[in-house]
């Protein structure tokens, strides 16, 4: 006899990559708020600054369908498996923990979190960050992942490929995860 799967687990997903230190607060906040009425999961890399910021804002949407997954960076010695310090931030529901320690200019290393974080959602939208959302951003490219990237300026993220679509208007950037998610 077939189990039926729950409507929940077919939501899409959108992953949100930006800073692990800057909050990003109106971008992150306006982009979470929008995200947690829609029929979708948000995926973040689970720390801090924008994707804190992304995740309190969706989880504040009151009987939201999506859910919030953490994709976090940890590693294997003696003692075991080990969490990054600060991992997860308190708004993460689906922890997934990695054995993948590598992130900021070695983010797209095979050791890095960052090929899961990219591979995982629909539609990736980027907000800005440094090397670590740099490297999230060459590798949605070479994955060919939708992306859209909420910037005020291509500036906003080191050595931003030119390929990259930069979106400063919330609404163009609305459509565009609609129409991947839809």
């Amino acid at each position: 006899m077939s189990q039926e799967k729950s409507p929940v687990s077919r939501l899409p997903i959108v992953g949100v990559m930006g800073s692990g230190s800057k909050p990003q607060n109106h971008r992150a906040t306006t982009l979470g708020k929008w995200l947690g009425t829609q029929p979708v999961h948000l995926l973040t890399g689970g720390g801090g600054g924008a994707m804190e910021s992304v995740c309190a804002a969706f989880a504040s949407v009151e009987d939201r369908p999506g859910k919030i997954i953490g994709i976090l960076p940890g590693g294997v010695n003696e003692n075991g498996y080990q969490p990054l310090h600060g991992y997860p931030n308190p708004w993460i529901e689906s922890p997934i923990r990695t054995h993948l320690p590598l992130s900021g200019a070695h983010g797209t290393e095979l050791a890095s979190r960052n090929h899961i974080n990219v591979l995982t959602p629909n539609v990736v939208v980027v907000l800005p960050g440094g090397q670590g959302t740099a490297s999230e951003v060459r590798l949605a490219l070479q994955y060919g992942k939708p992306m859209v990237a909420f910037l005020s300026s291509r500036e906003e993220i080191p050595d931003l490929p030119p390929a990259v679509y930069v979106e400063p208007v919330f609404e163009r950037v609305k459509d565009f995860v609609l129409s991947h998610t839809t």
